[in-house]
């Protein structure tokens, strides 16, 4: 596989910039004195702290559209109308054929209900 000049600059840079992070996750987390710094046993990592941070303010810029309100139908509303139908019309089938007489006491699923 040949590489483009570009290509083998971006790997380059991306591989110096992760040797550095490393080196400097290696140098915090191995520190003696760390505990006095009152930050505990954990490395403070940035790029986390900005995920949890966006997690949280999720819903304080959330703005309903049109898509969002499509995706909650579509994920939520919808299978459980149709899960719902699925049952209704099915027990209202199973109880017509009961009142009917085409199945028999003994061959019922609920006997005692």
């Amino acid at each position: 596989m040949v590489l483009s000049k570009e290509e083998e600059a971006f790997i380059k840079r991306k591989h110096e910039h992760t040797l550095k992070l490393r080196n400097e996750y290696l140098k915090q987390s191995s520190n003696p004195f760390r505990h006095a710094t009152g930050e505990g046993g954990t490395v403070f990592d940035a790029g986390l702290a900005r995920f949890q941070a966006m997690r949280v303010s999720n819903y304080e810029h959330f703005r309903p559209t049109g898509h969002s309100f499509r995706m909650g139908m579509f994920a939520v509303v919808l299978p459980i109308v149709a899960y719902a139908w699925a049952l209704k019309s099915e027990r209202d089938c199973r109880e017509e054929k009961y009142r009917s007489g085409l199945v028999a006491y003994k061959d019922r699923q609920f006997k005692f209900i």
